[in-house]
């Protein structure tokens, strides 16, 4: 259990980084429709980045779309790994161990931590190695944190 809210945060913290890409690795993971529809619009997303006239992540209406992103990741999570978050007691009385409610609220706590964190970090790299290279660097980083949490924790 505790894994997976380590991972329901991680994702949070990805779409503190980056709106859609949190969603959209769980729903690819899960397969269907809707994962090739937010992976695309996800990948849109990683190209407005690198805009130069791109808001901040942090000015109120970006900073509630990586909040909800982040809940509802974290919902969807606990809702599509049943089995790793249910148990069955001695006497055979089944026990949900974490409610979609808590796995939303640690995705929202997640991605404010990613868009603060990832505001600061992101600041710091711009002024080493420049704009673009530090969006793509955040990029990277966003996919690669998604992935692992993922691979080690997500619904199967």
């Amino acid at each position: 259990m505790m894994l997976s809210l380590v991972a329901v945060f991680a994702l949070g913290f990805v779409a503190g980084l980056r709106t859609l890409l949190a969603p959209a690795a769980l729903l690819l993971v899960r397969g269907g429709i809707a994962g090739y529809v937010v992976a695309v619009a996800s990948l849109a997303e990683l190209g407005i980045d690198l805009h130069p006239k791109a808001q901040s992540r942090t000015r109120p209406i970006a900073l509630a779309g990586r909040l909800i992103s982040g809940g509802v990741t974290g919902w969807l999570f606990v809702n599509f790994a049943p089995a790793m978050l249910v148990s069955t007691g001695a006497n055979g009385t089944t026990f949900l161990h974490v409610a979609p409610i808590v796995g939303s609220a640690v995705g929202v706590v997640g991605a404010l931590a990613g868009a603060f964190g990832g505001k600061a970090a992101r600041l710091w790299l711009i002024a080493r190695i420049g704009r673009v290279q530090a969006a793509v660097a955040e990029d990277v980083v966003a996919i690669a944190i998604a992935w692992v949490a993922l691979a080690l924790a997500g619904p199967r």
